[in-house]
């Protein structure tokens, strides 16, 4: 397969689609409200479907983002070899599950063979597959599978950290409880040393 399509397959929306047509979310939540038993048209439930068909717009972005886009021109031929980490970076995405959001925190490593990609792309690619339906365990891996096809690196590392509201409000209710996940691709899974050091820049604090 060519590298483009890879890249567009890692990257694409579960459902094949990604539009959202806020028409039928407002009337499906306009339905939601009447099965609660609510009164939709109340004055502060009027215009609830339409805000929340909105919000899914926006919490659902990462559906309409076109991947190859995302890196556009950030790639550079660099002469390092070290690693590269961006560590502590906010995410907010949606259990695909319970419809409650989980969040927390992500960091991502990777040792370059010739190329780099610009530190502001890496947010975005967290942010891109973020912002859908999703569990955990499967953003942590695209994630990384979606950089080692862009830079085709020495290896790759994604740690993720979250907050599940499906855990800490309904269910079990444990609202202290924390979820960690992981992907190591090349160098990070085979070396073990390379491993440890990413590790250990995980566990030191960040300086300003």
């Amino acid at each position: 397969m060519h590298e483009t399509e890879d890249l567009l397959e890692i990257a694409a929306p579960l459902n094949g689609k990604g539009d959202i047509a806020e028409s039928k979310v407002a009337a499906a939540v306009h339905e939601i409200l009447v099965s609660v038993g609510e009164d939709p048209q109340r004055e502060g439930l009027r215009r609830t479907p339409e805000r929340v068909a909105r919000m899914y717009e926006e919490l659902l972005a990462g559906y309409r983002q076109d991947p190859i886009a995302l890196i556009n021109d950030a790639l550079f031929d660099v002469s390092y070899d070290e690693m590269v980490l961006v560590k502590d970076i906010e995410y907010y995405s949606l259990c695909e599950h319970h419809l409650l959001p989980f969040y927390g925190r992500a960091h991502v490593a990777y040792i370059p063979d010739g190329k780099v990609l610009g530190l502001s792309k890496i947010p975005r690619i967290v942010d891109l597959f973020a912002r859908r339906l999703q569990v955990q365990e499967r953003m942590t891996s695209q994630i990384a599978e979606f950089l080692n096809e862009v830079l085709h690196p020495k290896g790759v590392a994604v740690v993720i950290e979250g907050s599940h509201l499906c855990a800490m409000m309904r269910g079990v209710r444990k609202a202290n409880a924390r979820m960690v996940t992981s992907a190591m691709l090349g160098a990070f899974k085979t070396d073990a040393r390379t491993r440890a050091e990413l590790l250990d820049h995980l566990d030191r604090p960040c300086e300003a």
